[in-house]
């Protein structure tokens, strides 16, 4: 987990990673443009309302790779397991 700051709230905006046996998902927020792809594809595994809002294991990692690959602003981004 990386830490940015919003330089003009003085606010902690901080880069998150959700992992299984297989994949590592990282959300970066300073780049979400909230287009809302990811929840619309996969509402089982990405949900706004929840804490943490990414629940990786209600998905398989081909799902979660398809998924990522259509994220509009790139804030969604994987790396496999070796």
């Amino acid at each position: 987990m990386s830490t940015l700051f919003n330089s003009t709230r003085k606010t902690k905006i901080i880069d998150k990673e959700y992992s299984n046996d297989e994949i590592t998902i990282k959300w970066q927020p300073k780049l979400c443009q909230h287009a809302a792809v990811c929840v619309g594809t996969l509402p089982k595994v990405y949900n706004p309302k929840a804490s943490p809002w990414i629940a990786i294991e209600n998905a398989t990692t081909e799902e979660l790779k398809a998924q990522i690959s259509k994220c509009p602003s790139g804030a969604l981004s994987y790396s496999e397991q070796k």
